[in-house]
């Protein structure tokens, strides 16, 4: 209660006192409180104002309304008098899928739950182009209209495409330009394994639009394709003079800015010179003679351009893309550019070494971990020679000579490792980096090449044709096929067949004894040039390649390799998540890393064990698309990726699904979840055991489909942590394969032993039938 006691007094002032405790036995006789004279936080004079303060006042206040009366007369002004805003500049467009979708009949409707899902599936696609793409400044989004078609045949997808016109005009060539460039399989990054006719493709702006200011509908469609296929890219000698220090010497036409000859290249090179000249980025003389003069790798059926990495190119578009030049800008669109281990490979940014060093993570150069794409930081090592092949893992490396000589040397022993494979030719085989003796991708199917001692040659099967029938002949091409498809880490033999090679200067090796328990090989001419040619079938799953089937033990910190299905997850390129490799498309993780983030960016990393690093193997694909589980208590998702992971290796594959009948707990001694080193952000296993779901009640909220497991090993060193959609491996009943038995729901960091939080898993088991049905 605060009472406020008023003093008449013959003064000009007045005192007002605001006592905050009545109380009258505080007051003196002479009526003055003692609480006024010991504070003066309570008390406020207010002086009564004469003539001339008067006057200010009233200056004061007439300016306040002048400025008051100003702002309202600017806002009607602006709201009434000015011509309304221009509206979405809005396209129609629609092309026809002729493979890799179909039509159904269900698709006609809207209102049903196969259009919501095929329609969103599209748009999500399209929105991914033109995110991606120049116009992305002034793209605000796009919608599937319709689908339709013939039952079972092509598929007609009808959308619009909406722009903001404040940020920049649109014509309809420049959507047609991006839409045709999509379509071309040859340079398809969102739409890829679909075929589009690219004659179906039309595109017109809508007289609907808000601002239409046009009076006749506008319709370009894509020029039919040439009847005569443009000839194989061939490498030639680089020869522009302003990229002569460049490290390679050979480059091919046409770039990815068009140019099909140095003299269109020297009528452009101008405009990078002055961006090279500007000093926007350290390193813009690299990226643009890399982007003008790319290097090439000789390859079959045709050569191929190494264009500089994606990441080496959104430090360029970092520094330089506010000035460059709008043509420019359309050529140099990032998401154009391949990943590490996509095909041809790509040259990343120069200094890496330097990097490390400038970011003091100098101890990480010649640790035995490969940071860098080129493997610099392991090269020129005290225990690694120039020149020499770096083993993949840990601090070894081995003279080429070496290479599948008979005797391991290398610790995981993969200096003997696919000493036979499958290759479309010699020349290409030898065009694999060798720097490691780990393929950057695997090949299904191709002629049976032999790798000797770094001697590169094909299996001949004249020696066979010669002395044996037809039908025996049959059985140990088959039992041959079916040997090398295993030990190459696929199901099975799709097919076998002799072929007649028809490439020039090839050694050949001979079958010495077919029926024998272990066949060797020898070298002999083959003047029938009969070789043989395999298709084998899918990859098996599971699979730890570089652990030679359970012979070595799996350690705490992982390798590359040990657990090839792991992807990190990116919100904005900051990694807050895990996930699994279940197919080519999807990955495997839980709704609640994407709680409040319908609008962000994601994209996964498979392939590297350390978060920092840029190892020759890892993979991004950006995420697409979400879909929930249906299954009672199950937070799990799958994840559609833009592009499929099809260039599986040792360092990417899929993990297995559980059998449906097959308790999370069938082989509890053997599970596993994967967490990150705090301090040290490496990748690493902790095992896990089950507990009894009252543990994990207890402390926590359980569903219907949780697994409750604890750490099989107390941490006193509280070093792991788990993120969300983390996994839970256990490892199969052959004791050759890993299965996901269970996804975590919430991120768990390390504590003491005997408090740590619960770790709920949520059941993969339960899931199978919609994970195999929304895969198919």
């Amino acid at each position: 209660m605060t009472v406020t006691m008023e003093h008449k007094r013959k003064s000009s002032w007045d005192s007002k006192i605001s006592v905050s405790t009545v109380s009258t036995r505080r007051f003196s006789r002479a009526g003055t409180p003692s609480s006024i004279l010991s504070s003066d936080s309570d008390i406020r004079f207010t002086r009564k104002l004469g003539g001339q303060y008067r006057c200010g006042c009233c200056v004061l206040a007439a300016f306040l309304l002048f400025l008051l009366f100003s702002g309202v007369s600017i806002y009607l002004g602006y709201t009434f008098l000015t011509s309304d805003p221009p509206g979405d500049q809005i396209f129609l467009a629609t092309f026809r899928v002729i493979e890799g979708d179909t039509f159904a009949a269900e698709l006609a409707d809207p209102s049903t739950e196969a259009f919501r899902i095929r329609s969103r599936e599209y748009r999500d696609r399209l929105n991914l182009i033109f995110r991606r793409s120049w116009l992305k400044l002034s793209f605000l989004a796009s919608d599937v209209l319709a689908l339709d078609g013939v039952e079972g045949r092509d598929l007609v997808v009808h959308f619009d495409i909406r722009f903001d016109p404040r940020y920049q005009t649109i014509a309809t060539s420049d959507v047609v330009d991006i839409l045709s460039r999509e379509i071309d399989p040859a340079s398809t990054k969102y739409l890829s394994n679909l075929t589009i006719d690219a004659k179906s493709l039309e595109v017109q702006e809508s007289l609907t639009a808000l601002n239409a200011q046009v009076s006749l509908q506008t319709t370009v469609s894509t020029i039919p394709p040439t009847t005569t296929a443009p000839p194989p890219r061939r490498c030639s000698p680089l020869e522009l003079t302003y990229c002569k220090h460049l490290p390679y010497n050979i480059t091919s036409y046409p770039n990815m800015l068009g140019h099909r000859s140095l003299l269109d290249v020297e009528e452009n090179v101008i405009a990078f010179r002055e961006l090279v000249d500007a000093e926007c980025y350290r390193l813009a003389y690299d990226f643009v003679c890399q982007v003008l003069q790319p290097a090439c790798l000789s390859s079959e059926p045709e050569d191929l351009l190494q264009l500089p990495c994606r990441s080496f190119c959104r430090e360029f578009w970092n520094g330089c893309g506010s000035r460059l030049p709008e043509k420019i800008k359309r050529a140099l669109d990032c998401s154009n550019f391949p990943e590490y281990a996509d095909v041809g490979s790509c040259r990343p940014k120069p200094g890496c070494v330097q990097t490390l060093q400038s970011k003091a993570l100098s101890p990480r150069i010649c640790d035995g971990v490969i940071d860098c794409p080129d493997l610099a930081d392991e090269k020129n090592c005290a225990y690694c020679r120039d020149g020499y092949m770096h083993c993949g893992v840990g601090r070894a490396c081995i003279p080429r000579s070496k290479r599948c000589d008979g005797k391991m040397d290398c610790p995981n022993g993969s200096d003997e490792k696919d000493c036979l494979s499958l290759a479309q030719s010699v020349r290409a085989a030898k065009s694999q980096p060798w720097d490691t003796p780990h393929a950057a991708k695997y090949s299904s199917e191709g002629y049976v090449v032999f790798n000797e001692k770094g001697t590169i040659g094909k299996l001949c099967t004249e020696n066979l044709n010669a002395t044996m029938p037809d039908t025996e002949m049959e059985t140990v091409l088959q039992t041959v096929a079916g040997s090398l498809c295993s030990l190459l880490t696929y199901t099975g033999v799709k097919s076998v067949e002799v072929r007649i090679d028809e490439e020039e200067d090839v050694q050949y090796v001979h079958m010495e004894d077919p029926s024998a328990t272990e066949i060797t090989f020898v070298r002999a001419p083959c003047p029938s040039r009969e070789v043989m040619y395999v298709s084998c079938t899918e990859l098996e799953c599971g699979v730890q390649p570089l652990r030679n089937k359970g012979r070595q033990s799996l350690s705490k910190m992982a390798e590359p390799g040990d657990w090839p299905w792991h992807a990190a997850l990116f919100k904005e390129e900051v990694h807050v998540c895990d996930a699994t490799l279940v197919a080519e498309n999807w990955l495997l993780t839980t709704a609640s890393c994407f709680q409040g983030q319908p609008k962000a960016e994601w994209s996964a990393r498979l392939g590297t064990v350390r978060l920092s690093s840029t190892s020759p193997w890892q993979q991004e694909r950006r995420i697409v698309g979400m879909i929930k589980s249906p299954v009672e208590g199950s937070t799990t998702v799958l994840l559609k990726l833009d592009r499929p992971v099809s260039t599986y290796s040792d360092f990417v594959r899929p993990v297995c699904l559980p059998s449906p009948q097959d308790p999370p707990s069938s082989n509890a001694s053997q599970c596993n979840t994967l967490g990150w080193a705090r301090n040290r952000d490496m990748l690493q296993r902790v095992q896990l055991r089950h507990s009894a779901m009252e543990r994990c009640e207890n402390i926590s909220i359980a569903s219907v489909n949780s697994v409750c497991t604890e750490p099989a090993y107390s941490m006193d060193d509280c070093n792991e942590e788990e993120v969300a959609g983390s996994p839970m491996l256990c490892l199969q009943a052959d004791g050759q394969r890993w299965a996901l038995t269970g996804v975590s729901s919430w991120r768990i960091a390390c504590s003491k032993a005997g408090v740590e939080r619960p770790r709920l898993y949520d059941e993969i088991s339960s899931n199978i039938a919609w994970i195999k049905s929304t895969i198919s």
